[in-house]
């Protein structure tokens, strides 16, 4: 078991930062830790903001793209395990310096090569970086935040940093590839490094929260590598998916063999090691399994975002990077109305979260509705305002909410970052790259099915091609096709939002809570039955 930490303060003098000289004033120490975090947070290995910047100058397709971001992802959530590890046995300047390096390195690397895998490798190191770099900030003001460690208040406070940070560099990389090239993206990151490198050696000291530094033994790194190394393989198989018509290509048959094999070969070491990675008893607590099925709906249904929207904006709309940037913004006054219904909610009225559930997939629900009715080539693109809201909302409360319901779930800080492991396990992989191959499945099967349906219509009879612009006249209908397409993709969200708004009210309910409760389980009632049945043919 992990100890906790003392708390960073004096007896009579309040909350105190130990780690800083004594010639910084203790009223902005906080307020330095808050800005390195959103230097730590605006990083990355390639950034989607500059997408056809990108694409212009390099060989790279947006799946390339796609698996490089999954490839950081991938790093952020293995390291989950390492990081109470990591923070009792070294100093905050050994921590945080190295991640500003590495994430320096990281970036660096990306604008100097267009070698995949070696891309690959740097990414997910960066992501491990960048991780490590925002616990160990905010876990120093966690007691500025919340004095009494209240995370019905750190966590959608932390999100305030996370998601503004994910919109804002976004925005930031589009308006570098707009005004100067996309690589000044990356040479501002190298910057805002250099001022987290700065900020330690000269505001400073090393400080570690255990006088007593905890060893690095024991630790089952092969059962880490094993998973990682499944994690890159399953974002592959999903992003690359449609591009390789599935399972028709011989690569990701392979890949889904060797897929299989390293999650038997997982799944036995975990259950077999002494000390393994992560114990797969998290399972086992309660209301785990009900996280991780509300965190998969989620992220699938938000999955939107990476893939429908891009394609309206970009094929449809066809928004130049820079506007649909700005138009992205919209996203973060969602976020905070998100984040303040969080705060009332769980601190302040200290209500349930079975309707906050509701509520946060009825924000999902009205984002695809509005999205649904206003999907259009010829739509001013103000009207994506409100559905991108909405959108933003729902994300914040979801996010948040999940976060502390899994934290209300573990015992201990050690099982919470297990949890977190695995919480991240299927918010990325299980629901975020298998959402954007569902949806770009989808997406290609509806356009074909429309393009021939559609093009039934289209015979000599009623087409004068002598008076016609034909090269024009295609591209309409092909633009009109993905409009169509994408309203039926909604129209689908539409429906399992709905249910899943309808489901979380219904469970509000304690009546109907209590009798869900008494249901068995499916193999048990079946094993009941046919035991049943048995008896009755004797």
């Amino acid at each position: 078991m992990i100890p906790m930490p003392p708390p960073p303060q004096t007896a009579g003098m309040g909350f105190n930062m130990p780690m800083f000289r004594d010639w910084v004033p203790r009223c902005i120490r906080p307020w330095i830790y808050v800005l390195c975090a959103f230097c730590i947070q605006f990083s990355g290995g390639m950034y989607l903001g500059s997408l056809e910047a990108i694409q212009g100058s390099t060989n790279f397709m947006i799946e390339d793209l796609m698996m490089l971001l999954y490839a950081s992802l991938a790093g952020m959530a293995i390291y989950f395990p390492m990081l109470f590890r990591m923070k009792f046995s070294f100093t905050n300047q050994q921590l945080l310096i190295t991640s500003a390096v590495v994430i320096a390195v990281t970036n660096l690397v990306t604008i100097h090569t267009t070698f995949m895998p070696l891309l690959l490798v740097v990414c997910f190191i960066g992501g491990m970086a960048k991780l490590q770099g925002t616990f160990e900030l905010m876990s120093n003001i966690q007691l500025w935040i919340t004095p009494r460690r209240d995370f019905a208040v750190f966590f959608p406070v932390l999100h305030i940093v996370l998601l503004t940070s994910i919109e804002g560099s976004a925005f930031l990389a589009a308006w570098f590839g707009y005004h100067f090239t996309w690589q000044m993206m990356h040479v501002f990151i190298i910057g805002a490094m250099c001022v987290v490198v700065g900020v330690q050696l000269v505001m400073c000291r090393p400080f570690c929260p255990m006088p007593n530094r905890i060893s690095l033994r024991g630790i089952d790194f092969c059962s880490g590598l094993l998973i990682s190394l499944l994690m890159l393989v399953l974002s592959y198989i999903f992003v690359y998916g449609d591009y390789k018509m599935w399972m028709d290509s011989r690569t990701l048959r392979i890949l889904t063999g060797v897929a299989l094999a390293l999650a038997g070969v997982v799944v036995h070491r975990l259950l077999r090691v002494a000390n393994p990675y992560v114990d797969l008893r998290i399972f086992r607590l309660r209301n785990i399994v009900p996280i991780m099925v509300v965190v998969t709906m989620g992220e699938l249904l938000l999955g939107c975002e990476h893939t429908l929207e891009e394609i309206l904006y970009t094929e449809v709309i066809r928004l130049e990077e820079h506007t649909k940037a700005q138009l992205l913004l919209w996203a973060l006054p969602g976020v905070y109305l998100g984040i303040a219904i969080d705060l009332l909610w769980l601190k302040v009225m200290k209500w349930k979260v079975w309707k906050l559930f509701a509520l946060g997939f009825g924000f999902i629900l009205a984002y695809a509705l509005l999205m649904y009715f206003r999907l259009d080539m010829q739509v001013n693109i103000e009207q994506f305002r409100l559905p991108i809201i909405c959108r933003g909302a729902a994300y914040a409360i979801l996010a948040a909410t999940l976060m502390w319901a899994l934290n209300e779930s573990a015992p201990s800080l050690e099982q919470f970052f297990m949890g977190l492991f695995v919480f991240n396990i299927f918010h990325m992989y299980l629901a975020g790259a298998a959402g954007y191959g569902i949806y770009t499945h989808w997406f290609s099967w509806f356009m074909n099915d429309d393009i021939a349906r559609y093009g039934q219509g289209l015979t000599l009879t009623r087409l004068d091609l002598s008076q016609m612009n034909y090269p024009a006249f295609m591209e309409q209908y092909i633009r009109s096709m993905m409009s169509v397409a994408l309203k039926q993709i909604y129209g689908i969200v539409v429906w399992m939002s709905g249910c899943m708004t309808l489901l979380f009210l219904a469970l509000d309910i304690p009546a109907v809570r209590t009798n869900v409760r008494k249901v068995p389980l499916w193999p048990v009632y079946g094993i009941e039955y046919l035991g049943r049945l048995a008896q009755r043919l004797k």
